[in-house]
């Protein structure tokens, strides 16, 4: 388990004063807002309760075009152009129109703090009161603060499993190497959720997710393990939000999971707290350029969020169904229906464009995010 690296001794100065841009959580969401205000001459804090990179809490796997977009190639592990699913009764392999490479948190992490030139502290983030951030350290207060702290919600209002939207998920990572990506639908493992691999050069990222918060994953995870021939080694898990939320609120920017921002049904966050922080960050610098007032950027950004909401209940409506459905031969067979190379490139095509890799360049997406504003937020950086 990770080691929170909150400054101690005479290094633990008390942290307090004015910024323009506060932004509490430093992992992908935080930081993709961060990246965007790089050179607007503001002053930029960002704070975290641990150092950049250190705690990694998912399986760190994305869109290869991503991790191309933003500069990120040199923190890719391992990439896939093939996804693998299995059920009870088979295997069927797709070939995606696009490649998921796998990546090493640190390496990503350290990589898109390079592209800002924010201040960073360690700080563990207590609460707030009005624009006052609370910390272990102190207060620190900014007219602009974004909320990037994860499934918590810790600046507005939260909640708690398990009576809450949240999965539930839990990862090993024995060392070893395989050549595919591989997910199966198995009641052995989980009643509503599904197992991964995720290798990623020499180790395997090996975990099992369960759409039911009060399904604990541990034992199944270790026979997933087991049933693979690996060790249940150097574990790690997390809760995975599965409901769209308010991406503002009180006069402050949520993003990543504290907004919600995870696909239901494939529990994918990662690019989408890239794609949620780029809009978000972008919104936060037209108002640092005076282009526009706070009030509009708020409206816009949830706007913008809010235009993704389809998408989302389609897919809570999947992961919903798949909780109702015991792993069948029919169940089989439409898995191995999706082989077909035209229904799988339209499927998974329409399934990028939700969170797509060229909204970083400010292309309009061909199918998905046909949000308020798309224009205004994805032509609003100047980068």
């Amino acid at each position: 388990m990770p080691t929170r690296k909150t400054k101690r001794g005479a290094d633990r100065t008390a942290l307090s004063g004015d910024c323009d841009v506060l932004i509490c959580g430093a992992s992908f969401a935080g930081l993709a807002v961060a990246r965007e205000l790089t050179g607007s001459g503001a002053r930029v804090m960002m704070v975290d309760r641990y150092e950049i990179g250190e705690r990694q809490t998912s399986a760190c796997a994305a869109p290869t075009g991503w991790l191309e977009a933003l500069g990120l190639e040199d923190s890719i592990r391992q990439t896939f152009p093939d996804l693998v699913i299995h059920t009870p009764f088979g295997s069927s392999r797709y070939r995606l129109p696009w490649t998921f490479s796998t990546f090493d948190y640190r390496t990503l992490c350290e990589l898109l703090h390079d592209q800002n030139d924010a201040e960073f502290e360690t700080a563990k983030v207590d609460g707030r009161t009005g624009r006052v951030v609370h910390t272990d350290r102190g207060d620190l207060r900014a007219p602009l603060v974004v909320d990037a702290l994860g499934w918590r919600r810790v600046l507005g209002t939260g909640y708690q499993p398990p009576d809450a939207p949240l999965s539930r998920g839990l990862e090993v990572h024995p060392h070893g190497s395989d050549g595919d990506l591989q997910i199966w639908i198995d009641r052995r493992y989980v009643p509503a959720g599904y197992g991964w691999s995720f290798p990623a050069r020499d180790e395997l990222r090996i975990g099992v997710g369960s759409f039911d918060p009060r399904f604990h994953v541990r034992d199944t995870t270790v026979s997933l393990v087991e049933d693979l021939g690996r060790d249940a080694v150097r574990y790690q898990g997390n809760w995975i939000p599965h409901r769209l939320r308010e991406a503002t609120e009180d006069g402050l920017f949520f993003v990543g999971d504290s907004a919600g921002h995870c696909l239901p049904l494939t529990a994918e966050g990662i690019r989408t707290a890239l794609y949620f922080g780029v809009a978000c960050g972008r919104e936060l610098r037209s108002v640092l350029a005076g282009r526009s007032e706070r009030s509009g950027a708020l409206a816009r950004y949830a706007a913008f969020s809010d235009g993704h909401a389809r998408e989302f209940r389609w897919l809570l409506r999947a992961q919903r169904l798949a909780g109702r459905i015991t792993p069948s031969r029919a169940l089989s067979a439409a898995v191995r229906a999706l082989e077909n190379p035209g229904l799988c490139r339209w499927m998974f095509e329409h399934y990028l464009d939700i969170a797509p890799p060229s909204f970083v360049t400010g292309e309009r997406p061909r199918t998905g995010a046909r949000a308020i504003g798309y224009s205004a937020v994805a032509g609003s950086s100047s980068r």
